[in-house]
């Protein structure tokens, strides 16, 4: 192992070796273990949400596969249908053409092309994050057998009543010209206005005022509502108003929805325009007045001045009418929450049209009560009451998009506008009986993606026949996902794995927390604070960091921030940290929490953890011999420690991984690993290993308890860090007694592999804490690790000289001392530095060891810049302008900053209070 640890040389090198041995296919006699990926988008590539989720799941695959399981994870990208979409049509006008000029089926057709180009993005990146994934089975969403089950269930939905075609309010996007999911509506706060218009009686006696941020829907106005219990417009209630600008008389109504404190307490009521308005209107049994077509411009149902405008346009047309009859009031600023189409940034309009919809309240019923009974089970718990929400107020699905890429609806009409619903044409005809001559036309329209994406779990296993797989993976073992994807994913595979596959879709849902960058801001493209896990992992210098963090941005103000920005919290770049660091990082993250800060540092640390454990099977590798008879080993009380803190660890793994604690699982490895193994056991162990006259019997323990948990660790951390496990048990695997081809085909240790022995814990850890005791005097009075010291113990107990007796040679040459001395429990302390150990005083002599003086004034120095620092940072604190203002990071990062000034205060006066006890 000549060469240091370099992730770049190891890590494609292995995943294609494992790749091309088919290890990531279900092996084995086990109990069928199945993890089904959330599909990434085809047309994306993976961010940190992905990072963090990809590396979970392949924990999951990679450990239980280690257990004996017969394993599945399986892979598959969806099609995206806007998204998709909106790409192919970018290249086709930078070609100068559009779809609307080359037809429906040449366009599927490119983006049939350019899927098969752009698909390997998600792949390739899966495969340098190590994702074990079986790809022999990689499904894509429109597959033909996962389209032939999406059209079966659309069709028996249909035949039972559960899909119907209705005129109902959506989100409606006028760019895109389509209904959108409320999940690809992002809402923003924005500064706007408030108009507030004067609507005269019908009969001239007077006025209201509304308030209003939307003035171009008044032309589809049907009511102005206020409050039941609103004293002031009681008496008012049941007056006719006269619309302005049209020739329309509307009532004056009460209603629970209007609030009395927004605006003048008098809302406008558009039912057309307005989801809350919509609703206001059912229950008053008014007709929706629809003002708006596909593009957002006024219809030809407003008035003639209006017709044809854009709704800006119009905006401003209303406004400028309304003043000029003196029907307008005041403007005041008003912050709003502005919904946008996630993928074309135009306002979002609540639009009446036709649609298709699944009627929900008869398939959630099943689902609700599935998690009711433990069938599914929440992971944290809380998540549970989330879905709950949603399902109990449940409404019915929209499920049509005005797209040409996806699922088509299987539905055809005829010219007096009769709809028949079928698998196909052929089958349409033969059902309902239709003639050859009678001209046929299928709907337009495709289903929503997330319609395909809720089959998954049965669809990739090859329902609607009765598959190996679907006997076999079917329910699955777990589902990892967000939070943000509960309503629209995961209630609806519960559902639709009910009603379709028989059961469950699968067993537990692991909900993971949102990854914010290290000020706990959200990452995204306008902030600037986006990372590529890529660039975590291979490195990336700073000018195409910027590049790539500005790529897009139309605001040069905007870029330059976010370049001054990035400049300073990288001036040098990211460096390479490869995969494993990267995976870690994200175990160690993936906490109970709703959000995780991501921060550069960990993943440093968690490289430098990578580079530990390379250079303790380097160590290892010199010392281990190929695995012999070790009848003669005798293993000292140290190697009985490591092997029952060892025993302790696979415990602790086990029980974390049970309840998808990575974070703990991670937390034990490195600690067991790094504090344990290589801080201590290493260095009990090198006399034994070193020294020519050592104990042959005690050499041989030393070897083969050296291997064995090494081994065992090597075992317990491939889950977490593939890549650096794999390397280390291939160069290692001559010294193993059972060498395999591949660490992911080894049995993974459980507890009852080792011993417990509480004794020999005690007294290593009684050795620890002398030996950490003297080096802590040494680093509070700056002595040097190569000046010898004197210990004078002050009334040690038989068993404290019994263990000094046998562990001499270490406390020797762990802490640099010349020798140990018993003295009475009440020895005088002048001239020595004192410490506990339990109930042990230990006394070290320090004449001539230091200038106290000079002591003295360094430490008095730091003292005064430290409260200094702490005076700064409660100055902040205290003032309440600053508490109320900044950002609660800001805040938040103040009081972490005074926390650690007082404790290092506290630090430094403890150790002039010992420098004075000296003097």
């Amino acid at each position: 192992m000549a060469d240091g640890y370099q992730p770049s040389s190891i890590e494609a090198r292995h995943y294609q070796r494992w790749e091309q041995a088919g290890y990531f296919a279900p092996a084995g006699a086990g109990d069928p273990y199945c993890i089904v990926i959330p599909p990434p988008n085809v047309t994306g590539t993976l961010h940190m949400g992905h990072a963090l989720q990809h590396t979970l799941m392949d924990a999951l695959t990679r450990y239980q596969r280690m257990r004996g399981r017969r394993v599945l994870w399986q892979p598959g990208t969806d099609h995206a249908g806007i998204a998709t979409q909106m790409v192919v049509e970018r290249l086709l006008n930078a070609e100068g053409a559009s779809r609307l000029e080359i037809g429906r089926e040449a366009f599927v057709e490119r983006v049939w092309q350019w899927k098969e180009r752009s698909s390997s993005t998600i792949s390739m990146q899966l495969r340098r994050l190590g994702a074990s994934v079986d790809w022999s089975r990689e499904r894509f969403t429109m597959d033909p057998g996962l389209s032939q089950a999406v059209i079966k269930v659309f069709v028996e939905l249909y035949r039972e009543g559960l899909i119907y075609r209705g005129k109902r309010l959506v989100n409606w996007d006028p760019v895109l010209r389509t209904a959108l999911s409320d999940l690809e509506v992002l809402s923003t706060e924005e500064q706007g206005q408030l108009w507030h218009f004067r609507y005269p009686f019908a009969d001239g006696t007077g006025h209201v005022v509304v308030a209003t941020t939307r003035p171009e829907t008044l032309l589809g106005d049907t009511a102005v509502a206020v409050h039941p219990e609103d004293p002031r417009f009681q008496e008012l209630v049941g007056r006719m108003i006269a619309l302005p600008l049209t020739d329309r008389m509307i009532p004056l109504i009460a209603d629970d929805y209007v609030d009395p404190e927004f605006g003048t307490g008098c809302v406008k009521i558009t039912p057309a325009h307005d989801f809350n308005d919509y609703q206001v209107g059912l229950r008053h049994g008014q007709t929706p007045i629809n003002v708006f077509d596909d593009e957002a411009r006024i219809n030809a149902d407003a008035p003639p001045d209006y017709r044809g405008l854009d709704r800006f346009a119009a905006r401003q047309r209303v406004v400028a009418d309304m003043q000029s009859r003196g029907l307008l009031e005041r403007v005041q600023d008003h912050t709003l929450m502005v919904p946008r189409g996630d993928r074309s940034g135009a306002i979002i309009e609540p639009y009446l049209t036709d649609q298709w919809y699944v009627r929900m309240q008869p398939l959630a019923e099943p689902a609700i009560e599935a998690v009711e009974s433990d069938r599914v089970r929440f992971v944290p718990g809380n998540w549970a009451r989330t879905y709950f929400d949603w399902m109990h107020k449940i409404e019915d699905w929209c499920v049509s998009r005005q797209l040409w890429w996806g699922h088509r609806i299987p539905a055809w009409y005829d010219e007096a506008g009769a709809v028949y619903v079928g698998p196909d044409e052929a089958a349409v005809r033969r059902e309902y009986a239709l003639p050859d001559s009678l001209p046929l036309r299928q709907d337009e329209d495709v289903l929503d993606t997330w319609f395909s994406s809720a089959l998954w779990p049965f669809s990739t296993m090859g329902w609607p026949d009765d598959t190996p797989e679907m006997r076999q993976f079917y329910p699955g073992a777990v589902l990892v996902t967000g939070f943000d994807i509960i309503f629209f994913w995961v209630a609806r595979m519960i559902m639709m794995g009910l009603k379709f596959a028989g059961d469950v879709p699968f067993r537990e849902v692991y909900i993971h927390a949102l990854v914010r960058d290290h000020d706990g801001q959200k990452m995204s493209k306008s902030k600037g604070n986006t990372l590529d896990p890529l660039d975590l992992i291979d490195g990336v210098e700073l000018d195409t960091l910027i590049s790539k963090r500005t790529e897009g941005l139309m605001q040069p103000h905007l870029k330059a921030q976010i370049e001054q920005a990035t400049r300073k919290q990288y001036p040098q770049g990211i460096p390479a940290f490869g995969t494993d660091a990267v995976r870690f990082t994200f175990a160690s993250l993936a906490t109970t929490g709703r959000d995780i800060r991501f921060d550069l540092g960990r993943v440093d640390g968690y490289h430098r953890f990578c580079n530990k454990l390379w250079n303790a099977a380097e160590f290892a590798a010199q010392h281990v011999r190929p695995a012999a008879e070790d009848s003669a080993a005798v293993p000292t009380v140290v190697d009985r420690w490591i092997c029952s803190r060892l025993r302790h660890t696979i415990a602790s793994v086990h029980a974390s991984f049970a309840e998808y604690r990575f974070d703990l699982a991670a937390q034990a490895l490195y600690d067991f690993a790094w504090h344990e193994f290589c801080d201590w056991y290493l260095e009990l162990v090198k006399p034994r290993v070193y020294e020519p006259d050592a104990d042959p019997g005690q050499r041989q323990a030393a070897r083969a308890t050296l291997a064995n948990v090494l081994e065992s660790l090597l075992k317990l951390l491939h889950p977490l860090i593939p890549f650096v496990t794999e390397e280390l048990w291939l160069r290692l695997r001559g010294h193993l007694k059972r060498p395999g081809e591949s660490i992911m085909l080894e049995r993974i240790p459980e507890a009852d592999d080792f011993v417990s022995d509480p004794a020999a814990e005690a007294e290593v850890e009684w050795l620890k804490a002398f030996v950490i005791a003297v080096r802590q005097v040494r680093g509070e009075m700056n002595i040097s690790p190569s000046v010898p010291l004197t210990v004078r113990l002050a009334g040690p107990t038989q068993i404290d000289r019994q263990r000094v007796t046998a562990h001499m040679a270490y406390l020797r040459r762990l802490a640099g001392l010349t020798g140990i001395e018993y003295v009475e429990a009440d020895a005088p302390l002048a001239g020595c530095a004192t410490t506990l150990l339990g109930e042990l005083r230990m006394l070290i002599p320090l004449a001539g060891m230091i200038d106290v003086a000079a002591e003295q004034t360094r430490l008095g120095k730091q003292r005064e810049r430290v409260a200094a620092d702490l005076a700064k940072c409660r100055g902040k604190l205290s003032n309440e302008n600053f508490v109320a203002n900044a950002p609660p990071e800001v805040v938040s990062r103040e009081q972490a900053r005074s926390q650690e000034f007082e404790q290092r205060l506290s630090q430094l006066d403890d150790q002039l209070a010992r420098l004075a006890a000296l003097v």
